[in-house]
């Protein structure tokens, strides 16, 4: 069996400015236009059965403005007609309104556990689409932006389960087939799960395609589906197609799909629930095993053979225990009893008087232990030379205190961060993993629309921006970009809801729930000289923060950056801040 690879993330050291000093606050205007929606919004709102962290994060904070990275300055939404708007900017002073390209076939508001209706722009002329309720189109768009040759047009519409939204998909052409794969996201109940939420996480990579040759529809031809307890920071699919990449609180595997997956949990949760199969409690001389006995059991039914060591139970001439002792018994003075409850009491009494056992038999691990309240005192006792209540008068000689710092990388708890994986799509087997240990994921961004989405991550106080290529099986990951301080500074702004950058990286964004934006520009020359006080030095270069305050009351719901402009919807109106002037 193989195992996957451990990596970790190289940092390109000269990306990174040790001597920056923080961002300056200035007070430049920043150009906002306004357009009004001629319809709301399609915002789907969380229902009372959807009460979990994951709904929360996967639906409750959905991005309902997408951008189309194929064409510059050009975002989408659904409204609550069922229409796809487009606004594509060439000039900010002449704005026109947002176009409809699209109307879904289906009435929205008639199903009524549907979630909000999904795109992703696959390529330059193809587009998937969910509208909520677990329907899935692929369209032929044509090229966007061209009215003499754009035209959307249903290639494959088919029911595909549950409601699901769209997080990732690719298009491959070669010359026998052209192929669309696509990842969808579900969070479906789990009946039998006791301890956690009741929920798990799918992840459905679905493959639709077409012989070129024949003049067949598109149709499924591969789906496969992950299974986790999180919802995914990032997923998506190589642009070859061999492979997966997740960034995830908790790890994903592949599930075989239908019902083994339900044979599966259904075996999984029946060993987690199954009941003891005897019950157990020790003193300092004896041992009494309680085994529940199937009813009209007699006498005859039972054997039980005591051994200095060893010990055999049969019930109905089935073996119900058998196995070595942890330590010797008297087995001459051992009994049995049925007891009137239909229970056998089996007393086993010590040789070595005093000895905790851990366990009855070797490696057993059906029985459970029943300790009492003297006994749980009497343990307390022992251990309580190892805490105290007081301070420690002289942690320098007798019990030093421990120290954090001194923690090397091995004492890390890694089940507490989140990891990278990446996913072979032919043997459905992790190949690399890296953990992420404190590096917090804080976004991604689609730089080229050709490769895989870039993801951000906080490295110390910095965020880092990580450009995925699977062809590179040595250096999978590549620093591509760092915004100073930003992770530092991202983490005081406790109403954050979204957050972006340019594709460029001049410059990263971050909105909050209502009304407030705020930018951090990448340092640029100054055009006056500026010196630094403390260290008696001239400053070349200064980093930006603005702060623009949108004119509305409603909730922020969609969040897109470009090179030069900044896009944010609200329920009535879509927003444009203008953030650089230069091409």
């Amino acid at each position: 069996m193989e195992v996957a690879a451990n990596c970790s993330l190289r940092v390109k050291r000269p990306l990174l400015d040790p001597r920056f000093e923080g961002y300056k606050l200035s007070l430049e205007p920043l150009p906002c236009y306004q357009l009004e929606l001629d319809a709301a919004v399609a915002e789907v709102k969380l229902r009372d059965d959807q009460y979990t962290l994951e709904h929360m994060h996967a639906f409750g904070m959905y991005n309902y403005l997408h951008c189309d990275s194929w064409y510059q300055d050009s975002v989408y939404y659904i409204d609550t007609l069922g229409r796809i708007m487009n606004l594509t900017v060439m000039l900010d002073t002449a704005l026109g309104k947002p176009r409809e390209v699209f109307r879904l076939p289906t009435d929205l508001t008639a199903c009524d556990n549907r979630l909000c209706a999904s795109i992703h722009f696959t390529s330059s002329t193809w587009v998937t689409l969910s509208d909520g309720t677990g329907r899935l189109y692929v369209i032929g768009t044509g090229e966007r932006g061209n009215s003499a040759s754009e035209k959307w047009e249903i290639m494959f519409n088919e029911e595909l389960g549950d409601p699901f939204i769209i997080i990732h998909s690719i298009s491959l052409l070669n010359a026998e087939e052209h192929s669309i794969a696509t990842l969808l996201l579900r969070i479906e109940k789990e009946e039998l799960d006791m301890k956690g939420s009741g929920f798990y996480v799918s992840l459905e990579w679905v493959t639709i395609s077409k012989k070129n040759k024949d003049k067949k529809k598109y149709e499924i031809i591969k789906r496969d589906i992950l299974r986790g307890k999180s919802v995914p920071h990032y997923a998506a699919i190589e642009p070859d197609g061999n492979g997966l990449m997740i960034v995830s609180y908790k790890s994903f595997t592949f599930v075989q799909a239908g019902q083994d997956l339900e044979e599966n949990m259904d075996e999984d949760m029946s060993e987690k629930i199954k009941e003891p199969l005897y019950y157990w409690q020790q003193t300092e001389d004896d041992l009494t095993v309680t085994i529940r006995l199937p009813e009209d059991s007699t006498k005859e039914d039972i054997q039980v053979q005591f051994l200095p060591d060893h010990i055999n139970i049969v019930l109905k001439d089935h073996q119900f225990l058998e196995g070595k002792l942890y330590s010797s018994i008297d087995h001459e003075s051992s009994t049995w009893i049925i007891k009137e409850s239909n229970s056998l009491e089996i007393s086993l009494i010590k040789k070595n008087e005093g000895l905790t056992w851990p366990e009855l038999v070797v490696g057993d691990k059906q029985g459970e232990l029943i300790r009492d309240s003297a006994q749980c005192a009497a343990i307390a006792e022992r251990l309580m030379h190892l805490t105290s209540e007081e301070l420690n008068p002289n942690p320098d000689k007798e019990k030093p205190p421990c120290n954090a710092q001194e923690l090397e990388e091995c004492d890390i708890f890694f089940e507490e961060s989140s990891s990278l994986c990446r996913f072979d799509g032919n043997t459905l087997k992790t190949t690399h993993v890296v953990n992420l240990g404190s590096n917090q994921y804080l976004f991604s961004v689609i730089v080229d629309p050709k490769e895989m989405p870039c993801f951000c991550l906080r490295h110390d106080v910095d965020a880092l921006l990580w450009q995925p290529h699977s062809s590179k099986q040595d250096d999978m990951w590549e620093h591509i970009a760092t915004f100073n301080a930003l992770g530092y500074v991202q983490a005081s702004k406790r109403d954050k809801k979204f957050f972006a950058c340019a594709p460029n990286y001049s410059y990263a964004a971050l909105c909050e729930c209502l009304r407030r934006v705020f930018i951090y520009r990448q340092p640029a020359p100054m055009s006056t000289v500026l010196y630094n006080r403390k260290e008696g030095r001239q400053v070349g270069q200064v980093a930006k923060q603005q702060v623009a305050s949108l004119e509305t009351n409603d909730p922020i719901l969609g969040f897109q950056a470009t090179n030069e402009r900044l896009f944010v919807l609200t329920t009535r109106n879509l927003f444009l801040i203008k953030v650089n002037t230069e091409n």
